[in-house]
């Protein structure tokens, strides 16, 4: 029996690229580097390190939540505020106790943690006020269900890289299960020294600017942002046509180089949304530019769709956001493929152009690139995980 599909009504997102759609649309269109900066200030030793980090203030929460106060909390805020008129017009439809809330994190708010142990290690105790449901892991749900006076069930994922692109599919399901009418579905993480120096030790950090697919490329770059899905069966211009994930459970941080659990994801999500490869536009791949992880990747893709798929990753700019990546990179097709892109421009793929035999070299997005007339407008998103978590989402027109 043929599911219905469940529709995209709005996307919140903020990121290195900026602050709302059109933001990131303009500048993920572009070819530059937008977003990467060097900090010296998430490495121990003081070595500087480039980010994809947030500029500008973020909003702090209501004083009734000033227990979940973070930066992951800000930015998860200011996702979700450039949705609020769907939301608003949502409860009104649906009731609060009909919309659920899934996210993704894999940080969490750990950097107030962070700065809450090393005070501590100076004076021998915590600061005054310090609240561990910053850092919780199941916090962004609470607070987005608290903060917009949502009833309807609330948890948060984390699977590491998969995290959000696991709950933007489990929210898929709880609509389709009649649990909910609606769900608030993405992800969010911020910057912490944990994850930069935890990359840097797995020798999994890039030394300069992320280059994925490079015969040149050395690491990843770790970005900080939000993305947040309204989910809903009414019909809107871009739907979920579908998910698969498997977790091949290979290795706790390697991935799988014959990427099995990889190309059944990808096959699954193919299978659900009832699609042939030669129907997909567009690949936003996961493309973190450490060496492991492009290879895997190019042999999976290149088993299911071969090389005439356009594809490009957006983590040379953006940095790997980690347990936001799944839901970012949902995002960025939802923006290709929505009629803010009525030129129907691709994301060029930003590297230093030095291919690697075997690679995902030949079908990479060149500035300028544009959807082609025929196009329906149909996209595969890959998030690609520690443990094995891999989750491929199919985002675009129905």
């Amino acid at each position: 029996m043929k599911l219905s599909p469940v529709f995209l009504t709005d996307l919140g997102i903020v990121s290195s690229l900026g602050r709302g759609k059109q933001a990131v649309l303009e500048a993920l269109t572009r070819e530059a580097r937008t977003g990467a900066v060097a900090r010296s200030d998430f490495l121990i030793d003081g070595t500087p390190a480039y980010v994809g980090a947030v500029p500008g203030e973020l909003p702090q929460l209501p004083p009734e939540l000033a227990g979940y106060d973070s930066r992951n909390a800000g930015l998860l805020i200011l996702a979700l505020e450039e949705i609020r008129a769907s939301l608003d017009l949502a409860l009104t439809r649906h009731g609060p106790a009909r919309i659920g809330v899934v996210l993704g994190t894999s940080t969490s708010g750990i950097a107030e943690g962070e700065r809450a142990f090393f005070a501590a290690l100076k004076t021998g105790v915590l600061p005054a006020g310090f609240d561990m449901r910053r850092q919780e892991l199941g916090s962004p749900a609470e607070i987005a269900a608290r903060y917009l006076g949502l009833e309807g069930p609330a948890f948060t994922v984390s699977t590491a890289c998969s995290s959000s692109a696991q709950a933007i599919a489990d929210g898929r399901r709880m609509i389709r299960a009649g649990l909910v009418d609606a769900v608030l579905a993405g992800g969010v993480d911020s910057l912490c020294k944990l994850t930069v120096n935890g990359f840097r030790a797995l020798s999994a950090l890039s030394q300069g600017l992320c280059n994925p697919f490079s015969r040149n490329r050395d690491g990843t770059m770790i970005g900080e942002g939000a993305a947040v899905f309204l989910m809903e069966r009414e019909e809107a211009e871009v739907a979920l046509l579908g998910s698969g994930a498997t977790c091949d459970a290979y290795s706790m941080t390697a991935p799988d180089p014959e990427a099995k659990g990889v190309i059944a994801a990808m096959r699954s999500a193919l299978e659900d949304a009832e699609l042939a490869p030669e129907d997909i536009d567009f690949i936003e791949l996961h493309g973190t530019g450490t060496e492991q992880n492009d290879a895997m990747e190019s042999h999976a893709v290149r088993a299911v769709f071969g090389d005439t798929v356009p594809c490009s990753s957006s983590k040379g700019r953006v940095g790997h956001t980690l347990g936001a990546a799944g839901a970012i990179g949902a995002a960025h097709c939802w923006l290709v493929a929505s009629g803010l892109n009525a030129a129907g421009a691709l994301p060029p793929h930003i590297w230093d152009g030095e291919p690697e035999e075997g690679l995902l070299n030949h079908s990479l997005v060149n500035a300028g690139m544009r959807l082609a007339p025929s196009a329906r407008r149909r996209f595969l998103c890959n998030a690609l995980a520690f443990g094995g978590n891999n989750v491929s989402l199919i985002i675009g027109r129905p």
